[in-house]
């Protein structure tokens, strides 16, 4: 079961930060919050979900999987790479292009 949830985690993490940025964003527009404080908080929130998805990267590299072998570890560490580059990819610009209407 943990080999499941290790392949499984750094795509979940990818979704989850991305509906969460965005929804973060939707909610500081519509609550009236200025833009340069909606943009720091947004900003922070994209920061934190890359350096999660950094932090899952170097915690898969660093585990020790009994019951794995070498080929799950590489597809978990694999995902894990991606994930972080769809989080860059989905997530920057939004930032840049966030603005209140």
């Amino acid at each position: 079961m943990g080999t499941v949830i290790r392949i499984a985690l750094p795509l979940t993490m990818w979704l989850a930060a991305f509906s969460a940025v965005y929804g973060l964003n939707g909610w500081l527009c519509t609550t009236g919050v200025s833009s340069a404080t909606a943009r720091t908080l947004v900003a922070a929130a994209v920061l934190l979900a890359i350096a999660m998805q950094a932090g899952l990267i170097w915690w898969l590299r660093r585990s020790d999987w009994a019951e794995a072998g070498p080929v799950l570890r590489h597809v978990a560490l694999t995902l894990g790479v991606v994930a972080l580059i769809g989080t860059v990819w989905s997530l920057v610009p939004g930032l840049m292009l966030s603005r209140c209407m």
